[in-house]
């Protein structure tokens, strides 16, 4: 049995932003049920949900700051979560990342800094925990600094660091460095440094014993100038310690036999409810409820990276079809109005909601026919895969995690019944509407539809296996 340290800033359900959430509340407990001993590090936020007990563990000095470590589970499972409550740093509203008002904390570089010395605190068993891991994986930026600290360390625990997206790197400037009081000898070339600055991201993937993102393809992808974001030749250089792992996502909790958000349960056998939550979705958003007209889904934070600038050039011709489009998600500012501004013009054809709402998102996933993901690049994407499981079928563009998931509906892949969606490659709004057209073409035909519905609805995404592999990956340098 494997001891794991599994420190991230955030997991859901007890605080989430994004993606990076939903790995940290589902892999943890995948990897439990595999029989090892994990437990969960992340602060303690005036933001976070807590519904199990919490106990006191015990108060540790860490550089300037008094901290207390307390103690709870993650809900539905048996995973020890450790919460670093410090409310000098960590009790203000806002998220983990940015402020009330949407501003980026002036004092993050503090903030995950001492998640990581909390974290080397604990995994050095230095903590009063009475506990010593064999391993201790980390995830993005915000834990970079893990592995830096305990390769300062003799008998150390061996470091996983867990890329979920190379675009958040954690640079800071030269200055920041010193006032973080961090050991010298972690400054240079060969360490934090980035181009003069310090950056969280680099310290990770320079000093964790083994490396790995979150798909095959995007492995690859970032050794290359186009998603290496400026750290390519050290991912490249790495390379033999470099893995792909595809994300799962929570089977039970995505499940539309027993998704308690949707207005009727159905499953790949008897598909009768899908149509019963799209009438329910085109309800709740105004829109016209009619059964043959497809439903274009979209969730999303509404950045370049999705991109929704894409989209945007598609709009004025998709309003020219008979479709409904379907928007929740919330970002770029003038995204968030134009978009507006366009269901405001075409209001029984465009439904927009800006921000997330998780009831509505699973009803978009159940009842809209097509889930639009025109990402530029996508480490692994999981929207992808809650849509093939709910028999919505996906419009993708080839890149990541989301061309290791869905496959394109050719006349090979039709035959062969191994196609579950629509892929197109060239980053361009052109590229984009002509797949959209294509998926239409193929709604038209409905056996030849329900063909692609159920072979995503077959697909196994679940945890089991990814969980297995990072076993694997595990017992491989530990």
């Amino acid at each position: 049995m494997k001891k794991i340290l599994f420190v991230t800033s955030e997991a859901h359900p007890m605080i989430k932003t994004g993606g990076l959430a939903d790995v940290s509340g589902s892999l943890p407990k995948a990897i439990a049920q595999l029989g090892q001993d994990v437990r969960l590090l992340l602060p303690e936020y005036q933001a976070i949900h807590i519904t199990e007990p919490v106990r006191h563990r015990c108060r540790i000095r860490v550089f300037n700051y008094e901290v207390e470590i307390r103690e709870t589970t993650l809900p539905d499972s048996t995973v020890t979560v450790w919460l670093v409550n410090c409310p000098q740093l960590f009790h203000q509203p806002g998220n983990p990342y940015v402020d009330e008002r949407g501003q980026p904390w002036a004092n993050i570089a503090e903030r995950f800094t001492l998640l990581a010395r909390v974290a080397a605190e604990v995994a050095m068993n230095r903590a009063f925990l009475d506990w010593h891991p064999d391993i201790v994986h980390c995830n993005d930026w915000q834990t970079g600094l893990v592995p830096a600290l305990l390769s300062l360390e003799a008998s150390r625990p061996a470091t996983l660091f867990t890329i979920h997206n190379m675009a958040y790197q954690g640079v800071f400037p030269r200055a920041m460095f010193d006032s973080l009081g961090l050991p010298t000898m972690l400054w240079g070339l060969y360490g934090v440094e980035f181009y003069g600055n310090l950056s969280f991201l680099k310290s990770g993937l320079g000093y964790a014993d083994w490396i790995n993102t979150v798909s095959a393809t995007y492995a690859e992808e970032i050794q290359t100038s186009a998603f290496g974001c400026g750290l390519e030749g050290l991912l490249s250089h790495r390379r033999d310690f470099l893995t792909g792992i595809l994300n799962g996502i929570d089977s039970e909790y995505w499940n539309p036999e027993t998704d308690s958000y949707l207005a009727a349960n159905y499953s790949a056998n008897d598909l009768s409810g899908k149509a019963v939550n799209k009438a329910q979705l085109q309800k709740t958003l105004g829109l016209p409820v009619a059964p043959e007209t497809p439903v274009l889904g979209l969730i999303s934070r509404l950045v370049e990276q999705k991109g929704i600038d894409l989209f945007l050039e598609c709009l004025s011709e998709l309003v020219l079809m008979p479709l409904q489009i379907v928007v929740l998600g919330s970002g770029n500012k003038s995204f968030e109005q134009r978009l507006q501004q366009l269901a405001a013009l075409y209001p029984g054809r465009i439904a927009v909601m800006v921000g997330y709402d998780e009831a509505q998102a699973h009803l978009i996933e159940a009842g809209a026919d097509i889930f639009l993901m025109p990402s530029r690049f996508e480490p692994c994407g999981l929207n992808q895969m809650y849509s093939l499981r709910y028999g919505t079928v996906p419009v993708v563009r080839k890149t990541g995690g989301l061309a290791d998931t869905v496959t394109d509906a050719l006349p090979q892949s039709l035959q062969d019944g191994s196609a579950n969606g629509f892929v197109f490659e060239e980053i361009s709004p052109g590229a984009l509407l002509e797949t959209i057209k294509r998926a239409l073409l193929v709604y038209a035909n409905p056996p030849l539809w329900r063909q692609l519905q159920i072979t995503g609805m077959q697909g196994d995404f679940s945890w089991d296996v990814s969980a297995q592999r990072y076993l694997e990956l595990y017992q491989k340098f530990c």
